[in-house]
């Protein structure tokens, strides 16, 4: 392929893999949502964002040269990216109802409540105490594999005919240059829009309401796949 050929591609691939993350919230919302509502450190934060993230790109390059091996047109492999993409914001939206729902009732658990005490001696005490963070870190290490099935899922329909163009050339050095500018500004939009987004949410104090803080990260994680789903983001 011509230099000139391969620049504007790098180009493109490196402009449209910003572009891409940067206008769906459903690439850093969740990581940014769950990371409140379950306290998390940056570090696993941005850990969980490029583990769903790689996920997200390799899944779609993948699919890519599946379609480039069978001779599939352009138009049948973005159908097919078409019906991937809702299946994943379908089980985003039910992800986020779900993780809501789990939120609320461990919140209404760890409710504040008293037991009576009656002692052989006759001295009766009230016992107040509630069920802190019983089973909690099984339910979020579910939770990431099941984030990181719905990135998977998810399509980068931008990448498709990047890849192609060079593929269809038989320039199989274009097409790694094109994926990794691709991946590499996918990735390193995550990670940087998740970091930014994780200082703020850290200062956002709810009082009261921070034990419902898993239930309202459901609630975002619905409110996002609806949005994707509406807007076509």
């Amino acid at each position: 392929m011509m230099p000139s050929v391969t620049g504007a591609l790098a180009l493109t691939a490196l402009t449209v893999g910003t572009l891409h993350t940067l206008a769906g919230p459903d690439h850093y919302v969740p990581f940014v949502a769950l990371a409140r509502g379950g306290n998390w450190s940056l570090r696993r934060t941005l850990a969980v964002t490029a583990l769903c993230g790689l996920g997200h790109v390799f899944s779609s390059v993948l699919l890519g040269f599946l379609g480039i091996g069978a001779g599939a047109l352009l138009s049948q492999v973005h159908a097919f990216e078409s019906v991937r993409g809702r299946v994943a914001t379908w089980l985003l939206i039910g992800f986020g109802i779900a993780w809501a729902a789990w939120g609320l009732w461990h919140a209404l658990r760890r409710r504040p409540h008293e037991h009576v005490h009656a002692h052989g001696d006759g001295v009766v005490h009230v016992h107040r105490h509630g069920h802190a963070e019983e089973h909690l870190h099984p339910h979020e290490g579910r939770a990431v594999w099941v984030l990181f099935i719905v990135f998977v899922l998810g399509p980068c329909e931008p990448l498709i005919p990047l890849v192609m163009v060079p593929a269809a050339m038989d320039d199989w050095a274009g097409v790694a240059a094109v994926t990794a500018i691709f991946g590499v500004a996918t990735l390193a939009s995550m990670l940087a829009v998740v970091t930014a987004g994780w200082h703020g949410v850290r200062a956002l104090r709810l009082g009261a309401l921070e034990r419902y803080a898993h239930a309202m990260a459901g609630g975002v994680l619905a409110l996002t796949g609806a949005a994707v789903l509406v807007f076509g983001l």
